[in-house]
């Protein structure tokens, strides 16, 4: 493609409210195949699937649009301010998941996309998917450098993007220069994870990342359930202590709440005893967009019950005590088991003693374990 129709795409998606965009050729992610493999042959990604389940797959765009010959990436900002918590049982979100960010993404890459078929260039767009490793070809059109917590941060603007991709068959001039690292020996975000999940510059390890195990099933490993604190879905602390973010948030007014689509997420905070005390229907209804596996709310329960145990005031008042008496007396074992540590780390002694036969491993482990109150 000529120069000039490459300009006239950067000036559609400016237009359309795409912060930053680059082009890159739609050759195989060889250095993002590599990191996918040695991570799953190392464990470090645990239990996930997204572009872990077929890294051949999802490193190579030519899978993805046959015949393609170029990568449009494309970067929008969902950095939003941070507000002072309403009260005590609340749970946090992070910036991320808080609205719909990948909705008027999506939309506006569409539109680009129309435009390049109505050219006769076959054009499809990819967001949020597992076929396409987008931090990688995000990377390769010179969008930014990989941080040291993994995150690609923009020159200038930070980490706090979400990426999408249109993978097409029209050729338009690669990026022939890497975004410089901006590091150097920064060493922030690794000192401040708070289950030193960062293992190496730019390599996290799933099995100790919050921002993981909030969407895992099964039983929270009890080993980080204090340093969950009061993340519902998501962690920040990587990012947030990031100097680029701090100097940004601090000299740059952050994307406006008003900017970003109205009434679609839940924003900042969740009331935990709301989610508690909700049926499937609701909160599928209010918080469906995120990651639950299989669907099922059960673990936005089990997040809320480790969070309940480390920010309700102590001693518990009768709305706490009510909610855990609930929990402790359900008919769902891995609910009954974070609802004791719950109500052991909150000093609450009033649990059933029949937990102590419970026909369920996970409870009874759970009753055996020393647990110190707050």
């Amino acid at each position: 493609m000529s120069p000039e129709y490459a300009t006239s795409i950067v000036d559609m998606a400016r237009g359309l409210g795409l912060d930053r965009i680059g082009f890159t050729d739609a050759s195989v992610l060889d250095r993002a195949r590599v990191a996918l493999h040695d991570r799953k042959d190392r464990g470090l990604s645990d239990t996930m699937g997204f572009t872990f389940r077929n890294p051949e797959r999802s490193t190579d765009p030519r899978r993805a649009v046959e015949g393609a010959r170029s990568v449009i990436v494309a970067a929008r900002s969902y950095n939003v301010p941070d507000t002072e918590a309403p009260g005590p049982l609340v749970a946090t979100i992070a910036r991320y998941a808080r609205v719909d960010q990948y909705t008027p993404l999506r939309q506006a890459l569409q539109k680009i996309a129309l435009r390049l078929r109505a050219d006769g260039h076959r054009a499809v767009v990819f967001a949020d998917e597992n076929d396409l490793v987008d931090r990688e070809v995000a990377h390769r059109a010179g969008l930014g450098w990989f941080g040291k917590n993994a995150n690609l941060l923009l020159p200038g603007a930070g980490s706090f993007f979400s990426l999408g991709s249109i993978v097409t068959t029209a050729v338009f001039p690669p990026a022939t220069q890497p975004a410089p690292d901006g590091c150097g020996t920064c060493r922030i975000c690794i000192d401040a994870c708070p289950t030193a999940a960062i293992v190496d510059n730019g390599v996290v390890d799933a099995r100790r990342c919050l921002a993981w195990l909030v969407q895992k099933p099964g039983v929270f490993p009890v080993e980080f359930r204090e340093s969950l604190g009061d993340r519902i879905y998501g962690c920040d602390d990587c990012q947030s202590t990031c100097p680029p973010n701090v100097r940004l948030s601090s000299r740059h007014r952050p994307r406006d709440a008003a900017d970003l689509p109205a009434a679609i997420g839940p924003g900042q905070f969740v009331d935990l005893l709301e989610l508690l005390w909700a049926d499937d229907e609701w909160l599928l209804e209010s918080y469906g967009r995120w990651y639950l596996a299989d669907r099922d709310p059960v673990w936005l329960r089990r997040n809320a019950l480790v969070i309940l145990g480390n920010v309700a005031p102590v001693p518990v008042d009768d709305s706490v005590r009510s909610v855990l008496r609930h929990y402790l007396g359900g008919d769902v074992p891995v609910l009954r088991a974070h609802a004791l540590w719950a109500a052991r780390r909150l000093g609450h002694v009033d649990v059933p003693d029949s937990l102590r036969d419970d026909p369920e491993p996970m409870v009874r482990a759970e009753w055996d374990r020393v647990v110190t109150p707050r």
